[in-house]
């Protein structure tokens, strides 16, 4: 098992030297957005959530590559922010060993106001960028370990990345349309899996998992670099040369899910950058506006988004924490680099959600990679994530540290301005 998965770990690591941002054939795979697959104009009254609605089998690859991997994506019922019902899809891939059933959700940070960073699209080979290669490479180590995997497009057919009810609703409803598609009982065992932007999945999905979907064996969860409270990392990441393409990203995703009326606060310039990211991907925007700051996407008499009645109260409406308490075991993780944070993330406001984890009865082990920008902590993340899930799945007990883990920063939401 080790050796095939370090033949599946050399081999997609060669198909990463390419790097950049590559494209395959147009008519081989059409973008999710035109694809008649995404598409579902019937009607989902009476159907459960996780319903499958259609499948299309496919095969994990890269523009350049293929391999053995093969799988099928599903459309399935999922509910959006609001609670209506909506569709995504999930794609589900089979270990090439058979052996016990055993689940990972596996929550690939795309970050995408278009579609083409889809994981449904990049597993498939339809394009890929550097972050996906390196997400691909850890998928397919799953895969070899015997994991059955599945990876929903948890920003759903909108493409509303952060928005943390209906993410975490995805990926639970993936996992039920996984199990459904598959023939599997609702007790096959279940850990669910995500760094930057998927922790965002994970740690909603596991939030909301007590209430949404009781019926699911969650055996624990691994979230790292998680974006706790935007309120705090909005300020932390203006001006920066590395991060500042991330706000006029948000403006759009808040934009989409909860219709805020942006022309009342944006600055031109404020309109120029969002209309310029608006069907990116992270790969193509963070690095994009450097020394961009909060106070230049937007127009008297505001000084920052955060002076915006309707944008606060959609960032507090996102707070982790918020909405309901998950029956662990837990791995929450971050980098720290400098005194705030991993050059985007907020150290503190995942040690504080830890603690107020910890705070419930939820058993937490909490690491702080001391020294580690935010790119830099994803390998030892997704090392330790591999170890603590295998634990979980062996029903060996977790080794809490709840007893060492800091208060943190203060969660609650901001006050209206």
């Amino acid at each position: 098992m080790v050796r095939v998965f370090a033949v599946l770990t050399l081999v997609l690591a060669v198909a990463m030297t390419g790097g950049g941002t590559a494209g395959a054939d147009p008519a081989a795979h059409p973008l999710p957005s035109v694809d008649p697959f995404y598409a579902y104009d019937g009607s989902l009254a009476g159907m459960a959530p996780g319903a499958v609605l259609r499948s299309q089998p496919m095969t994990f690859a890269t523009p350049t590559l293929s391999t053995p991997i093969t799988g099928s994506k599903v459309l399935y019922r999922t509910t959006d922010q609001q609670g209506a019902a909506v569709t995504t899809v999930a794609t589900v891939l089979r270990p090439l060993i058979p052996g016990p059933n055993k689940v990972i959700s596996y929550h690939m940070a795309y970050d995408a106001l278009g579609s083409e960073c889809d994981p449904s699209y990049t597993l498939s080979g339809g394009a890929t960028n550097p972050i996906a290669m390196a997400e691909q490479t850890v998928i397919a180590g799953y895969i070899a370990a015997g994991y059955t995997v599945v990876v929903p497009d948890y920003e759903g057919q909108q493409l509303e990345w952060t928005i943390g009810r209906q993410s975490g609703y995805a990926a639970l409803d993936g996992i039920r349309a996984a199990e459904a598609f598959l023939g599997l009982p609702s007790s096959t065992p279940v850990a669910l899996v995500g760094y930057s932007g998927g922790s965002v999945p994970t740690q909603w999905g596991v939030e909301v998992a007590p209430t949404y979907s009781p019926e699911l064996n969650i055996v624990g969860a691994a979230a790292g670099g998680l974006p706790v409270d935007l309120a705090h990392n909005l300020p932390y990441v203006s001006g920066s040369s590395d991060w500042a393409g991330v706000i006029p990203a948000l403006v759009v995703a808040y934009q989409r899910a909860y219709g805020i009326d942006t022309g009342a606060f944006l600055s031109a310039r404020g309109q120029q950058v969002v209309a310029q990211v608006s069907e990116k991907c992270i790969a193509q925007f963070a690095k994009d506006y450097p020394g961009l700051t909060d106070a230049d996407m937007v127009r008297a008499p505001y000084s920052s988004l955060l002076d915006v009645p309707a944008v606060v109260s959609a960032i507090n409406d996102n707070i982790m924490g918020s909405t309901g308490t998950p029956r662990g075991p837990l791995f929450l993780a971050v980098g720290q680099k400098d005194a705030i944070g991993d050059t985007v993330m907020v150290t503190r406001d995942v040690e504080g959600l830890a603690h107020e984890y910890c705070g419930r009865g939820v058993d937490v082990t909490f690491t702080r990679y001391a020294g580690l920008a935010h790119g830099e902590a994803f390998a030892p993340f997704e090392a330790e994530s591999a170890q603590f899930l295998t634990e979980r799945f062996l029903g060996l007990p977790a080794r809490s540290n709840c007893g060492s883990i800091g208060v943190g920063n203060d969660l609650s939401p901001t006050p209206l301005p």
